[in-house]
């Protein structure tokens, strides 16, 4: 409720309970190959109930891509899918909900995000419930699409040791995002009785950090730094 509240929505609990229900799915993806990316989608409904009996209810959620290595084509691929899926329920909302997707997974401390974005949204709230599930699966149906052909792309790519490498330490920006920003994180660790393990899933099985690490000038690793810290327009 805390939580809610700092994001401005007004909740009136009833004798310091706050019923609520909260549903979704989430699934992250770290492949072993570099060349192929990290994937993440998370779509959820949450509903609390009010001490007058009212209810309030909101959907949220999100799809987005974090390569080792930048490729054009596949960020064009996975960036177009998406749009598509948006476009169907508004043409405004690829835009709103990209941005926000760029400014959500920002490592402030490192000042650079996560990945390459995609989509991200929350509190959506109107016009009507029907009319955002509706946005909503149509979200969740383009993860498929929208990712799907980039693993049978490069899931064959051969990798050196240093190309691992990288992967490793792009992992543990990773951590640190989940670790320190990731509002369902958060939530999830501050829910009396959840289960950790769960939470936690998002995290991949291995990372590294070294010492004030900074990759060549003008390298593939260089590359996608760029991108991290000036988020592109893939679509347009």
């Amino acid at each position: 409720a805390g939580q809610m509240r700092s994001r401005g929505k007004s909740l009136k609990a009833k004798d310091g309970k706050l019923p609520f229900c909260a549903m979704g799915v989430s699934s992250v993806i770290h492949p072993k190959n570099p060349h192929v990316p990290t994937m993440h989608f998370n779509y959820r409904y949450f509903e609390i109930e009010e001490a007058d009996g009212t209810k309030q209810w909101w959907f949220g959620g999100g799809t987005d891509l974090t390569p080792t290595y930048l490729n054009e084509e596949d960020a064009v691929h996975f960036h177009k899918t998406l749009k598509e899926a948006c476009d169907k329920h508004g043409l405004k909302l690829y835009p709103k909900y990209k941005k926000w997707c760029d400014d959500y997974f920002y490592i402030k401390h490192r000042g650079e995000r996560r990945g390459i974005g995609g989509i991200f949204f929350d509190d959506v709230d109107s016009p009507s419930k029907e009319e955002v599930f509706q946005f909503v699966k149509s979200c969740a149906k383009a993860v498929v699409p929208c990712y799907i052909p980039i693993v049978k792309r490069h899931c064959h790519d051969s990798f050196t040791p240093e190309e691992k490498l990288w992967q490793q330490l792009r992992r543990g920006r990773y951590v640190e995002f989940n670790l320190v920003y990731d509002r369902g994180t958060k939530f999830g660790l501050l829910t009396p009785g959840s289960r950790i393990e769960s939470i936690l899933m998002s995290l991949p099985l291995t990372a590294r950090w070294e010492y004030m690490h900074t990759p060549p000038e003008s390298s593939k690793e260089a590359e996608i730094l760029e991108v991290l810290r000036n988020p592109k327009d893939w679509v347009h």
